[in-house]
């Protein structure tokens, strides 16, 4: 029988830390290849390869397109490439982001748990907002072992608290500890049952579930697109380097009234829990995420608008004195408004702003 030979891990902010005791944890001889995308920024070259291979055991190095995974190494994603499973070896892809993310942890997820089923385990670090959630119930939905940092242990509770939400893990733990841990899952035989079987009778709301009661009118498609299957599509859909037609798209759930934040586009609500969405190019978000991203277009919109107010009140000033020096007095009193209304519209943005009413802390939703 197949046994558990695939470690897949996600992290985000403060997962660096949360990595470098990972794997200083790992025992030596493990018997399993581990796979690790950290949320990086899309531009320069990241040291993470280097930093994890002085920190623990195994050796650490920087993924390459078509590299086999390799039992005992330790295979980080590149920047700006998502890091994909595809038969037993490394894929990297230019694919669509996700939650602005290239690398995504979902993205390894749900590719891990297509191609390898219940031999894989997965685990989610420090990180903010929802990233891996998503990934991690394929995983669960696979009959794959799923292992969640302690969000106590976590220096960003998010990832880790949304994952314990929607997903009945099977080990929450601190990060040093994980290794003992794998040392005794890695190489149970486990029953790699066909993802076809398990999604019929998966229990997350929203596949279909003979004891969900939601109509085939409130939410068309989730009786017929079960987590495997759809997790094999939008593999598909982060694997095209060149981004995907909305024909690939659109049947995976129903329209929304949403725009993407990437490129503007319509989004596609997915039929998924929880509530995730992908634009007719591919660009995927969770809500949390999406409410995140517009809230920043938010900010970056009322910016502008002080911005322009205030040039606004400074060209308006000007003329006044310039009408003033013309003696046109009927100018000056309607300068004057324009400028005292222009004035007074900033300083009400101002104060939102100064404020916070657009930002909030990083972790603010592992709050319950």
């Amino acid at each position: 029988m197949p046994t558990r030979d695939l470690i897949v891990v996600g992290a985000s902010a403060g997962g660096v830390e949360a990595l470098r005791t990972f794997v200083a944890g790992l025992p030596g001889d493990l018997d399993a290849a581990v796979a690790v995308v950290l949320h990086l920024p899309a531009g320069g070259t990241s040291a993470l390869a280097g930093i994890l291979n002085r920190a623990g055991p195994l050796p650490a190095v920087n993924a390459s397109d078509g590299m086999a995974l390799r039992r005992g190494r330790v295979h980080v994603a590149p920047p700006d490439h998502h890091l994909l499973v595809v038969d037993g070896a490394v894929h990297l892809s230019h694919g669509p982001t996700e939650n602005g993310h290239r690398p995504a942890v979902d993205a390894l997820f749900r590719s891990a748990a297509s191609a390898h089923g219940a031999r894989v385990i997965g685990i989610v670090l420090s990180g903010a907002l929802d990233d891996g959630t998503a990934g991690m119930i394929t995983i669960a939905a696979r009959g794959g072992l799923t292992v969640v940092q302690d969000p106590d242990d976590a220096l960003y509770a998010g990832m880790p608290t949304s994952v314990l939400r929607h997903v009945k893990a099977d080990h929450v733990l601190p990060a040093a500890k994980m290794g003992a841990l794998l040392e005794d899952c890695v190489g149970v035989a486990v029953d790699d049952q066909p993802a076809e079987d398990r999604s019929r009778d998966d229990p997350i709301p929203g596949n279909g579930h003979p004891g969900e009661d939601r109509s085939r009118e409130d939410r068309p498609g989730r009786d017929r697109l079960g987590t495997a299957d759809l997790a094999r599509r939008e593999t598909a859909i982060s694997a095209a380097d060149g981004g995907v037609h909305a024909d690939e798209v659109i049947p995976l759930g129903r329209p929304s009234t949403f725009s993407c934040p990437d490129c503007s586009g319509a989004l596609v609500e997915l039929n998924a829990e929880p509530k995730r969405f992908r634009c007719q190019v591919g660009h995927a978000w969770t809500a949390e995420a999406l409410l995140d991203a517009q809230g920043v277009a938010l900010e970056k919109a009322v910016w502008t608008a002080l911005r322009t107010l205030e040039e606004k009140a400074n060209l308006a000033r000007r003329m006044r004195g310039d009408a003033h020096a013309r003696g046109a007095d009927l100018l000056v009193r309607r300068f004057e408004r324009t400028e005292e209304e222009a004035a007074h519209a900033a300083d009400v943005l101002r104060r939102h702003l100064l404020s916070g009413t657009f930002t909030r802390p990083a972790d603010e939703e592992t709050a319950t």
